[in-house]
C-alpha cells in the first residue's frame, strides 16, 4: 500500500508505523545520495519553517537549517517570541500556522509540541522533548543500517546508562516497531518507566521485536550496537554528583566493547558527548572530583565509533520528514 504522510506531523514514532518508519528511512537514504552526488531536488521551494527551540541545540538546529535550504524552503530561526510568556500557547500556534509551511519545537513538555500541531493547522515536528527525540532515532537507525550488515530484525541493540532518557525512550520504541533485539543496561533507579516497557512489550508482540531490560553488564554480549548518552539531562545538572556515583560502573571502555565478544560491534551516541575533558562543563566537574565522561576518549575516537555519521543522518533523516511531511 501506498505511503502518503504529506500533512502529518512527527509529535513520537509512537504514531508511526512501522511501514512509515521504513519508508522515511528509504527517503533518506535516497536524498543523502542525491545530495552526495551533488543533485539539488528542491521539493520544498516555496516553503517556509519555522524553528523554535526552547532548549540548547547544535544538530538538531543545524540540520534542520541546512535540510531545508538543500531543499529550496526558507527557514525563520524563532528565538524572542511571545509564546508561552505573554502569550499562549494556542494562540500563538494559530499565527505561525497561517505564516508558515511547517513548526519545528525542541524544548521540555511534549504537550507544547502536541499543542502546536493541535492548533497550528500545519505538520509539527518534535526537535527533542523530555519524553522523545523522534528525529533522532531515525538517524541512528539510518546509520545501524550502513554499519550492520544483517537485518533490522537481527540486530542487538544494547542502550547503557540512563536508560530511561528521550532518546533511550525513542530507541527502545524504534526499535520495537522495527522488530529488533533491544536491551536496556543500566542501574534499577534509571530504568525504563513501566509504562515504556508495556508499550514497547505490546508492539513487539506485532513485530517480533525483543524487549530486555537488565542491571547486568553481560546484557551487552553479542551486541551489535552500543549506545549511551551523557548521564545528566538539561534541567537536571543538580543530581551530576549522585549520576557520576550510580553510573560510573556504566561508563562505555573499550573493556566493555570488549565484553560484546563482537569485534565488529558499533559505538553510538547522539552527541555531545564527555569524552574527555576539553570542555568547560567536564573540567568544572573535574575540579569538584567528579568524572562525568560516560564514554572514554579511546572509544569515542576508535574504529568502532560511527557518532559523527550518526550526527550526518539528523540532516538526512529530518530532510526525509519535511519532504515526506509537506
Amino acid at each position: 500500500m501506498p505511503i502518503n504522510l504529506k500533512g502529518r506531523s512527527l509529535l513520537s514514532l509512537k504514531d508511526y508505523t512501522p511501514e512509515e518508519i521504513k519508508y522515511l528511512l528509504d527517503l533518506a537514504f535516497d536524498l543523502k545520495s542525491k545530495k552526495r552526488a551533488g543533485i539539488r531536488t528542491e521539493t520544498l521551494k516555496g516553503k517556509n519553517i519555522v524553528l523554535i527551540f526552547d532548549k540548547t541545540s547544535t544538530r538538531t538546529r543545524t540540520a534542520f537549517e541546512v535540510a531545508a535550504l538543500d531543499e529550496g524552503a526558507h527557514v525563520t530561526f524563532l528565538t524572542n517570541s511571545q509564546m508561552g510568556k505573554k502569550e499562549s500557547i494556542e494562540d500563538t500556534a494559530k499565527v505561525l500556522g497561517r505564516m508558515y509551511d511547517g513548526i519545528e519545537y525542541r524544548g521540555f513538555k511534549q504537550k507544547v509540541v502536541e499543542d502546536l500541531s493541535k492548533y497550528s493547522g500545519v505538520p509539527v515536528w518534535n526537535g527533542l522533548t523530555d519524553e522523545a527525540h523522534p528525529t533522532q532515532g531515525l538517524a541512528d537507525v539510518m546509520t545501524m543500517m550502513e554499519y550492520v550488515h544483517k537485518p533490522l530484525n537481527q540486530m542487538k541493540v544494547v542502550f547503557i546508562g540512563d536508560t530511561r532518557n528521550n532518546v533511550a525512550n525513542t530507541l527502545m520504541r524504534i526499535s520495537a516497531k522495527l522488530g529488533m533485539h533491544y536491551v536496556a543496561v543500566g542501574p534499577e533507579s534509571l530504568k525504563p518507566s513501566d509504562e515504556m516497557m508495556n508499550e514497547a512489550l505490546e508492539t513487539a508482540k506485532e513485530t517480533g521485536a525483543i524487549i530486555e531490560y537488565t542491571s547486568d553488564l553481560d546484557g551487552v554480549k553479542n551486541a551489535d550496537v552500543i549506545y549511551t548518552d551523557v548521564w545528566v539531562s538539561m534541567g537536571e545538572e543538580d543530581k551530576m554528583p549522585e549520576r557520576v556515583e550510580l553510573l560510573t560502573p556504566y561508563r562505555v571502555d573499550m573493556d566493555l566493547i570488549k565484553r560484546t565478544e563482537n569485534p565488529n560491534v558499533i559505538f553510538l551516541h547522539c552527541l555531545p558527548s564527555f569524552h574527555d575533558f576539553e570542555t568547560v562543563v567536564a573540567k568544572e566537574a573535574k575540579e569538584r572530583g567528579l568524572d562525568i565522561r560516560e564514554v572514554t576518549d579511546e572509544v569515542f575516537r576508535s574504529r568502532h565509533s560511527k557518532v559523527f555519521d550518526q550526527a550526518e543522518n539528523r540532516m538526512h533523516t529530518i530532510k526525509a520528514i519535511m519532504v515526506a511531511t509537506l
